[in-house]
């Protein structure tokens, strides 16, 4: 190919280039005959090669080595090659490079050029690349041109100037008063520079800003006549006449009327004249109208003008297109907390857009319905939103649910809904919630004791259902661990009666054990049930042990811990197995991992008294239990349960081997420790069946218990020594531990003297 072939003859050799390597080749041939033209002093064709080599540079191959001819054409007189010059230097330069300050001098000439053009190419060119250093040196003459008669070369100074304020902030104040005298210009292109350059120096001083804010009238008054103005085939754009620069004006407006009342007033006719005469059928419409809409949002503007620009948005969400769909909902994402009622009447139509075939309209309309939500429709909204998570893409359902339980925990008609609704999401989304989920679902279930027989039915039944969601199987086993007595007896008034055995239940946890899809927390939960329903069953226990005993040796570790240590259970402490493990149950044992013999260790108290014949003070236990009370802290017993009367649980335990370890605790002298003392929850039936029971009988020393049930949570004990000896016994001493889940209430007798104290 020959060096001087024209540019279209260049542009058609490299496309019909069949390989990538056939292109490479052209347009290294190519580069090598523009060099050595470049290199000639006498090259008439220098504008012809540089364009060449300017559409080499576009398909991506170096062309650096024509930076210096790009100066060479711009200090040339002939105009067309200024052109190629001026084009070559704001592609190929950038304020980096330290050729770019060699044209400085040659844009200052052109400047004051007496060619329009010429100076036009000068300021094009310092607005694409020009270097701070370049902005200093030249500011004076953008300056100067910003006052020039000529509407062609203003418009094109005013946008120039913007880029000079970009790069140097301190040179706005220059630019200042010829800015405010170009909005009395007439011609729309010199219009629309002053407005961009006077929002350029408002957003970057304050004072600038305050003293352009008595420029509104005159941007109101250039408004209005855009928009009564008739046809103008110049600047009409499907009917709406210069629709790009009533954009910049009502950008500006929005900036000058923020936080100042009266900017704002002076705005808010105008505002309401564009927001109902302006066509909103068309894209362009529909433009002028979106920044209409912010702007009043930014301003201090009326009230009944905001609803207006929220029903502008509400329209905006039945448009067809998607994008101006996308924009309604941010915006009124944006306002719903401070126009919530406005935004509420276009509720319909949010919950419509989350069926939108489009994620992102999808994802927004999810958020602005999660706003949405208040006490008022919190049903109605909590019925579209399960709707909406019952069918909506993967990568929504973990914010939809998160969304969900805030709205429910914060407007919660009522428990049982809350939990139904929570219930409804985990059956939906299980696998898709946050890890906290399960433990705030617990904490709810237990503050509803009135519910608890109708949550353990309905997790149970859910956990027949579907074992796959692991946060819902987690709490359906904690939950049937927990209240399974009320499970097994089958009676629930909010629920249909169903009849469920206890081989039932440990068929389902069994199932749960076994299967593929439970994680190892999830097998915690439901070996940790299994074991706390050894106390509410009775005849399936050796089935329990069975199970139990099978995990010893699994490989998850956590899960080996704790059946190693509920087998130890069994075999060590299974006197002391009932009491225990209602203790875990108070104590939310199931959820960690801790060895049960250090765990009786820790929780152990008892209650010691001695005295002469009286009668001493009651014990008022308030809450359900006082499982375990030994202040025989680290000394060894064996305790027996003595038979209760009238019943087969567990009952009142006695110490049935001496220690050595309350030497302390002897207050008498010779006498042994007192035996440590158990009750529990069922405790209570079996006080009411046998109401005084001695716990104590040494060497003429004998306590007895009284016990009277006050109500569902409440239990009186009274305790009564009384002294057979001949002689007196001084410095009686009570003393009365309690778990930190009970509380305790001490009476004293006004007949008696004596001193207490409390343990806990």
């Amino acid at each position: 190919m020959s060096p001087s072939v024209p540019l279209q003859e260049m542009i058609r050799a490299i496309r019909s280039a069949r390989t990538q390597c056939e292109e490479r080749g052209v347009i290294q041939r190519e580069c090598a005959a523009i060099r050595a033209q470049f290199r000639q002093s006498d090259n008439g064709g220098r504008s012809h090669n540089l364009a060449k080599l300017l559409y080499v540079h576009m398909l991506g191959y170096p062309a650096h080595f024509g930076q210096m001819e790009c100066v060479r054409m711009i200090a040339s007189p002939r105009y067309s090659e200024k052109r190629v010059g001026y084009l070559g230097a704001m592609m190929l330069l950038d304020e980096k490079q330290d050729a770019s300050l060699l044209i400085t001098n040659s844009i200052k000439n052109d400047l004051s050029h007496s060619n329009q053009y010429v100076q036009s190419l000068a300021l094009c060119t310092l607005a694409c690349m020009g270097s701070a250093e370049m902005c200093r040196d030249l500011a004076p003459e953008i300056d100067r041109l910003l006052r020039a008669s000529n509407s062609y070369i203003k418009k094109k100074a005013a946008l120039c100037a913007v880029h000079i304020v970009r790069k140097v902030h301190d040179l706005g104040e220059l630019f200042t008063p010829a800015a405010r005298s170009l909005l009395a210009e007439k011609n729309h292109g010199v219009l629309h520079g002053a407005v961009v350059l006077i929002t350029e120096l408002c957003e970057r001083n304050q004072e600038t800003l305050e003293r352009f804010r008595k420029t509104v009238p005159d941007l109101v008054q250039i408004m209005k006549g855009l928009v009564i103005s008739g046809y103008s085939p110049e600047h009409d754009v499907a009917g709406i006449s210069d629709p790009f620069l009533q954009v910049r004006i009502l950008r500006l407006l929005r900036i000058l009327g923020r936080n100042n009342e009266g900017a704002s007033d002076a705005m808010n006719d105008l505002l309401a004249q564009v927001a109902t005469n302006t066509d909103s059928t068309k894209t362009v419409g529909n433009a002028v109208l979106y920044e209409t809409v912010l702007t009043v949002l930014h301003i201090k503007s009326e009230s009944g003008l905001r609803v207006l620009a929220v029903n502008i948005l509400g329209r905006f969400l039945l448009n067809n297109d998607r994008n101006i769909r996308y924009i309604a909902m941010i915006s009124l994402q944006k306002i719903v907390g401070t126009d919530h009622n406005a935004v509420q009447r276009h509720r319909g139509t949010i919950v419509d857009c989350l069926k939108d075939q489009d994620a992102s309209v999808k994802r927004r309309a999810l958020d602005l319905s999660l706003a949405l939500v208040s006490a008022s429709n919190v049903r109605s909204m909590m019925k579209e939103l399960l709707l909406f998570l019952s069918s909506c893409p993967p990568e929504l359902r973990a914010q939809a649910a998160s969304g969900i339980f805030n709205a429910a925990e914060r407007y919660a008609p009522s428990q049982r809904w809350h939990i139904d609704t929570i219930l409804h999401v985990l059956t939906t989304a299980g696998g898709d919630v946050r890890d906290e989920t399960v433990p705030n679902l617990i904490q709810l279930i237990t503050n509803a004791s009135e519910l608890h027989c109708y949550t353990v039915h309905k997790l149970y039944r859910a956990l027949l259902t579907d074992i796959s969601q692991q946060s819902l199987v987690q709490v359906a086993c904690w939950c049937i661990g927990e209240y399974g007595d009320l499970l097994l007896r089958g009676e629930c008034q909010e629920t249909e009666p169903v009849q469920v055995t206890e081989d039932d239940v440990l068929d389902a946890l069994e199932t749960v054990l076994q299967s593929h899809m439970s994680s190892p927390a999830t097998r915690g939960f439901a070996l940790t049930a299994t074991m706390k329903l050894s106390t509410r069953i009775t005849d399936n226990v050796d089935r329990i042990r069975s199970i139990v005993s099978i995990y010893g040796s699994c490989i998850d570790v956590e899960l080996q811990q704790r059946a190693v240590e509920y087998n130890a259970l069994f075999r060590k402490y299974d006197h002391m197995r009932y009491a225990t493990i209602l203790l875990v149950h108070s104590n939310n044992v199931h959820t960690v991992s801790i060895s049960f013999e250090r765990f009786v260790l820790k929780m152990q108290s008892s209650v010691f008294c001695s005295g002469s014949n009286r009668q001493v003070s009651p014990l008022v236990f308030l809450p359900q239990v006082c499982d375990l009370l030994d202040l025989l802290g680290g000394s060894e017993v064996t305790l027996q349960p003595i038979p209760a009367v009238g019943g087969t649980a567990p009952g009142l335990f006695t110490n049935t081997s001496s220690t050595t370890g309350g030497d302390l605790l002897d207050l008498l002298g010779g006498l042994e420790p007192a035996p440590p003392f158990f009750c529990s929850e069922l405790s209570y039936l079996i006080f009411s069946a046998a109401p005084t029971v001695q716990v104590y009988e040494k060497a003429g020393v004998a306590l007895t218990l009284s016990c009277e049930k006050q109500s569902d949570s409440g239990l009186t004990v009274t305790l009564t020594a009384s002294n057979s000896t001949d002689s007196d016994i001084s410095s009686f001493t009570l003393q009365a531990a309690v778990p930190k889940v009970c509380l305790i209430k001490h009476a004293i007798p006004t007949h008696t003297h004596q001193q207490t104290s409390f343990l806990c």
